[in-house]
């Protein structure tokens, strides 16, 4: 049977399995969803084994279980290992919403619903591929899952679950559908995200609050200080200026550039959905490229003094800010921490004391675009869309994918089929029926155009 017309004779019981699953709130943010992180999982452990697994757990961690299943085909076979999320931002405010968040709805189109897209839906794509290609028996390669129940979180028990697990995760590569694409007549495949480094500033000046009139232009205020500092941390050129922060930033392949600039833009509907009248960034680099594969920094909140209802005329003794840094692929953000640390402490003059503390980071990661796998999602897209796949490097960061490589030695196919209309993390979550079908006729195909690489 062709992969549209088992589409088509299974359909409504896909959305139903995939409704059982949304129907189970789990919030992995809200401690008293603890149960619906287990619940979720042994579903997901049940719907694993009925596509056709040979083996599925629901498997312990430091904080949420994780679900593994595996098929093998043959040892001599490559290994695809499947990587998806169960769990689920919260839905508030609830008010907002058209319908109930976990109890999904079918209209116009769309399924409407907390996790419709991210990631229960997504992740129903790659399951029923799978189903699919078991029962005609065209699966040539093993493949395995794991799915994990605190990406919503930052996935803080994934790290230590992949490091005690190495040897039952072994695989080829990695294919994970957790992204999105241009449009839903626009394809693309994500082969860049950025990583991240985060730190808060102290800047004291004075041991305590002081009256502006009595000692205003003879005491070093911290809050100007802070703000003079910061600027410096920029040049005019938007060039960051840390000593050797760009040791490690590799330049993005002429031929991937080529691809960027190929990406429908429109420069001015950008700055009018934004509400500003210009663009600023680094010299050289186009609105796009400067948004996905060169670094940045960003001031993400700056505070001191007094800032209640009314007046209050004070030189206060403290000043704050939080500040991050975009990385880019080769960017270690442990070394990009200290580098700021070591660069930010030399800038204070000697009228105040610094004190930068590192928050969390991230490490970037980049796909080949020569990579097999990536071939193969190519493929898969271009036979199910009609139209080849557009690269596409993103702004974000997904530690986790770094983390796959670091630890386990494999490269990610991130094949997404999400639309920004699909509003995740938001009210009015929701999911195109036609892409979840084009979805798993694309993720066929991967798999057919992978086994005989």
């Amino acid at each position: 049977m062709e992969i549209k017309q088992y589409i088509q004779a299974n359909e409504q019981r896909f959305l139903e399995e995939l409704f059982s699953l949304i129907r189970i709130p789990s919030i992995s943010a809200l401690p008293e969803h603890k149960d619906d992180m287990l619940a979720c999982a042994e579903r997901w452990k049940q719907l694993l084994l009925e596509a056709g697994a040979d083996e599925a757990h629901v498997m312990p961690s430091a904080g949420n279980p994780l679900v593994y299943a595996e098929k093998r085909v043959s040892p001599d076979a490559p290994t695809v290992l499947i990587y998806a999320h169960y769990d689920v931002m919260p839905a508030e405010p609830l008010e907002l919403w058209k319908s109930q968040p976990f109890e999904p709805e079918v209209r116009d189109g769309r399924i409407w619903a907390r996790g419709a897209d991210d990631d229960k839906g997504q992740s129903m794509i790659q399951v029923k591929a799978f189903e699919y290609l078991v029962k005609e028996g065209a699966l040539t390669h093993n493949v395995k899952f794991i799915f994990e129940g605190e990406e919503e979180i930052g996935s803080p028990s994934l790290n230590a679950f992949l490091k005690a697990h190495k040897d039952l995760l072994k695989a080829d590569v990695i294919l994970v559908s957790d992204t999105s694409m241009l449009g839903a007549d626009l394809p693309s495949l994500t082969t860049g995200l950025r990583g991240l480094a985060y730190w808060e500033i102290e800047v004291t000046g004075p041991n305590r609050d002081l009256h502006s009139g009595h000692f205003g232009g003879a005491v070093a205020n911290p809050i100007n200080t802070l703000c003079s500092m910061l600027a410096q941390v920029i040049d005019e050129d938007g060039r960051i200026t840390i000593p050797h922060f760009y040791d490690d930033v590799e330049e993005v392949p002429a031929e991937e550039r080529e691809m960027i600039a190929h990406i429908p833009f429109d420069e001015k509907k950008y700055m009018e959905a934004i509400g500003v009248k210009a663009l600023k960034g680094e010299k050289g680099y186009s609105t796009l490229e400067r948004n996905s594969c060169r670094p940045s920094f960003d001031v993400c909140g700056i505070w001191g003094g007094y800032t209640g209802e009314g007046s209050k005329t004070v030189l206060p003794s403290k000043a704050y800010a939080k500040v991050s840094c975009r990385l880019v692929p080769h960017q270690n953000h442990e070394k990009i921490s200290q580098l700021f640390v070591d660069y930010f402490t030399r800038l204070a003059p000697e009228y105040v004391q610094v004190k930068v503390t590192p928050m969390h980071g991230g490490e970037g990661y980049v796909c080949p675009i020569t990579l097999p796998a990536y071939k193969a999602a190519e493929k898969g897209f271009t036979e199910a869309f009609g139209k080849k796949p557009l690269a596409v490097r993103r702004g974000g960061s997904i530690p986790i994918i770094s983390d796959f490589e670091q630890i386990l030695g494999i490269k990610t196919v991130l094949m997404g089929f999400g639309l920004e209309s699909d509003a995740i993390h938001s009210p009015n979550e929701n999911f195109s029926l036609d892409i979840f079908r084009k979805g798993i006729e694309a993720v066929v195909a991967f798999h057919k155009a992978y086994g005989t690489m």
